[in-house]
């Protein structure tokens, strides 16, 4: 399978990206702490049939983050630019399929469909719970260090999933680098949606796969569920016996899944 990497510029710093395949537009967009590197089974799968798009956002893997104030949308829009692309399927996990959420919200007609899974939304109220998970992740990368912030974020309930596979953490181990830790305690520069995606979501007019894994974690599950009633037509597929990556946990019946989605789009 052939690669080519690129740099693409956008305001402030420039988001490396990788193209595999030709054929229709994918973009990949990963969650926080995975990079590009998560999608690789998606890549081997798609690029026979697809031009496959994925992307380091800004300030995860080898984007840098910059100085300015951003939207993970805006950059987004910049790569389609760059590519030369006016339309593109969005597949997006955790991080990732908020952001693809919240251009689908913005450039509804940049967007052929929209796939998410396990995805954030911009707007929603996190449980105390999961808020107190994340908020001692920037905590313990001051105080302890970015190693000790990536241990701390792998052993969150997010990667339950893939911990407990033979070769869960091994694989995930390769994907999150420790030094990675440190960006839990950079500033965070990134301009929110106003108002936030939570309250537009009858914007979208894409067609609309909503994915979750039936072992993911309660806000996920709430999450999905909103997406699936309001976005309209959303179809919401939940995989049994999966966490909060299913694409990585198993890339199989995920990519089965979508595949069946994108042979179903109109040309």
């Amino acid at each position: 399978m052939r690669t080519i990497a690129g740099l693409a510029p956008v305001e402030g710093t420039r988001l490396h990206f990788e193209v595999a395949g030709e054929g229709p537009a994918v973009v990949l967009l990963h969650g926080r702490g995975l990079g590009r590197r998560m999608w690789q089974p998606q890549i081997e799968a798609f690029a026979s049939g697809f031009r496959v798009i994925a992307y380091d956002l800004r300030g995860q893997g080898d984007s840098p983050s910059g100085t300015n104030a951003y939207s993970h949308a805006d950059d987004l829009a910049r790569l389609l630019d760059h590519l030369g692309l006016e339309r593109a399927v969005l597949i997006g996990c955790s991080m990732g399929g908020g952001a693809a959420i919240n251009f689908a919200v913005q450039h509804p007609r940049r967007v052929r469909a929209l796939i998410v899974a396990g995805s954030s939304l911009g707007g929603h109220r996190w449980s105390p719970a999961f808020a107190a998970t994340l908020g001692s992740l920037a905590r313990i990368a001051a105080e302890q260090g970015a190693a000790a912030a990536t241990e701390a974020y792998l052993a969150t309930p997010l990667f339950a999933g893939m911990r407990a596979l033979p070769d869960g953490e091994t694989r995930l181990r390769a994907i999150v680098r420790p030094e990675d830790g440190a960006r839990w305690n950079e500033p965070d520069l990134g301009r929110p949606l106003v108002p936030p995606a939570r309250e537009r979501l009858g914007a979208i007019a894409a067609p609309t796969l909503v994915i979750v894994g039936e072992r993911d974690v309660e806000d996920m599950q709430a999450i999905a569920e909103i997406l699936g009633r309001e976005i309209a037509g959303a179809r919401t597929v939940k995989l049994a016996g999966l966490g909060h990556l299913p694409s990585l946990e198993d890339p199989a019946s995920f990519n089965r899944v979508v595949r069946e989605f994108l042979l179903s789009l109109p040309d």
